[in-house]
């Protein structure tokens, strides 16, 4: 084999000596035992006191402590074994075996005297003087279980007690709405007496009928646009007063103020006799009666036209149709009234006016509503405060979006607004023709399968694109049905009972009754006399 030049032969290594190597590793172990020696000097100082972690802690009402987190804890056996026997007693119950739920329940309070007594004393039970009635119970838990008290027996008797429960709540929730419903269309006995006492000195005072008839040719007002019009339609005497006595007292300019008042038949002569009778600051005050309205007929006004169909009357005034499956609350009558349906006619029956403000009769006024009358709608009809908060009270709340009618025409998500308070330009009303678009709809629903309930989705609908919105402290609503901030009230100029719970009967909310009825002169002989306190 041939051998490499010098120059490209490879170098040879060059050895330490093990003298050196053996040095190296001595100083490594040196090393080594230092930084040991220091650790154990680090570890062996005193360290920083630390109180123990104590699982004495209250969580959710209940005393964890060490002694219970224990599994030896026989305070923990005992709260464990009372927790299963009550289960039992349940079921012991149920099974009509009273003399096992007997014992089982004084058990329960033995046990329960044991866990207080330690509690007391704080110090915790020791074996010897729980074992007694740790077996006690454990003997009886036993029994329990041959009786086929077991797991699966609690759980499906819980289930068919849950179950039971909750119909037993739907069927109370029921007859609460129904029966809710029913004092809400009652008519107390001392408005009633009211409504009779007043006819009667109507049509038995001739000098009241004439100074009816006086005032009523001197009021120039009635139709001059530079006056504050309001416009009520109502049947309920002392109400429609309140509205009106509570606007005149909070007004800087009583004496521009108008109402316009429209009732029935029924309570016309009593309602021009009451407002006749007494005064409000100056403030001019019109009653009417629908049914001198001529144009007000079936041939016009669907809602008329529906009242005539048998079907419709047995909806509304039967009950027997559809075996009840519609709640009470979208069958009253009510929602047929022409009282309730005039709002949509507004322009026709008071023909000369340009701007009015309409009430209902469910509301409190407690500021100057002069400012309404200046508030630029921009072109639209309906000036009303929106009700929409998040998801609460917009279109699809109200309205069948199912139905492809609406589901073509209207966003789901329009934030909705309150009748009740309402600003209408019936100038811009006119020229739109919205009662016009108010009977498209209403022709529509002949079915009520658009909406079913009330004046607000068929107002939904009819000014949909045609409502400004007002500031919220213009109306406030709420305090006929549900807790109201007490901040909102104090800065609402108009308070609405909507509701059930109205401010004149037994089941309105006491708290929000004396905003109600500090503008009713309870002092009135008329009020007196039919037992109004």
């Amino acid at each position: 084999m041939r051998r490499r030049g010098l120059d490209f032969r490879r170098p040879v290594r060059k050895r330490f000596p093990n003298v050196v190597w053996w040095t190296v590793c001595g100083i490594l172990v040196l090393v080594l035992i230092v930084v040991l020696s220091r650790e154990g000097q680090t570890e062996s100082k005193p360290t920083i006191s630390r109180k123990p972690y104590r699982r004495d802690r209250i969580m959710e009402g209940v005393t964890i402590t060490d002694e219970m987190l224990s599994s030896n804890s026989v305070t923990r056996q005992l709260t464990d074994q009372i927790s299963l026997a009550k289960a039992f007693v349940v079921i012991a119950k149920e099974s009509n075996n009273l003399q096992f739920a007997w014992e089982l329940s004084a058990q329960i309070r033995n046990s329960q005297a044991l866990l207080s007594n330690a509690a007391t004393r704080r110090t915790p039970l020791t074996v010897g003087e729980s074992e007694t009635a740790i077996r006690d119970m454990a003997l009886l838990l036993y029994q329990a279980q041959q009786l086929h008290y077991d797991s699966a027996t609690i759980l499906m008797r819980l289930r068919a007690k849950i179950q039971t429960l909750e119909e037993q709540m739907s069927s109370a929730n029921e007859k609460s709405s129904k029966y809710g419903q029913i004092a809400a269309e009652e008519v107390p006995k001392s408005l009633y007496c009211l409504g009779v006492r007043l006819t009667t000195e109507w049509f038995g005072n001739p000098n009241l009928q004439k100074k009816h008839r006086e005032r009523k040719q001197m009021d120039a007002k009635l139709k001059d646009n530079s006056m504050y019009h309001f416009c009520i339609f109502s049947d309920n005497i002392l109400a429609s007063s309140v509205v009106v006595n509570s606007t005149a007292l909070n007004s800087k300019n009583p004496d521009k103020i108008v109402f316009h008042l429209v009732t029935d038949e029924i309570n016309y002569a009593a309602m021009n006799a009451w407002f006749t009778v007494n005064s409000f600051r100056g403030v001019a005050v019109e009653v009417q009666k629908f049914e001198d309205f001529k144009w007000l007929n079936a041939s016009y006004v669907p809602v008329l036209k529906q009242l005539q169909d048998s079907e419709t009357q047995s909806y509304y005034f039967s009950g027997h149709n559809d075996d009840g499956r519609t709640p009470i609350k979208f069958r009253n009558p009510k929602y047929l009234s022409m009282l309730n349906h005039l709002r949509f006619y507004i322009p026709e029956v008071y023909p000369a006016l340009k701007k009015v403000v309409f009430l209902d009769d469910d509301i409190v006024v407690q500021k100057d509503l002069s400012g309404l009358f200046s508030i630029d709608l921009n072109g639209n009809v309906n000036g009303a405060v929106e009700t929409c908060m998040e998801t609460f009270h917009r279109y699809h709340k109200y309205l069948n979006y199912s139905h492809p009618l609406i589901r073509s025409h209207f966003d789901p998500d329009a934030c909705g607004w309150a009748f009740g308070m309402n600003v209408f330009d019936l100038v811009a009303w006119r020229k739109r023709n919205v009662t016009g678009i108010y009977h498209y709809w209403q022709e529509r629903n002949v079915d009520r399968t658009l909406w079913k309930l009330g004046t607000l989705p068929p107002g939904l609908l009819t000014f949909y694109g045609l409502t400004e919105a007002l500031d919220p402290s213009w109306h406030v609503l709420g305090l006929g049905y549900t807790n109201v901030d007490s901040q909102l009230i104090e800065k609402g100029a108009v308070l609405h009972f909507n509701g059930n719970s109205k401010p004149w009967l037994k089941i309105g909310i006491e708290k929000f009754k004396p905003l109600w009825e500090k503008y009713v002169d309870y002092s009135h002989p008329l009020l007196q006399q039919c037992n109004f306190h």
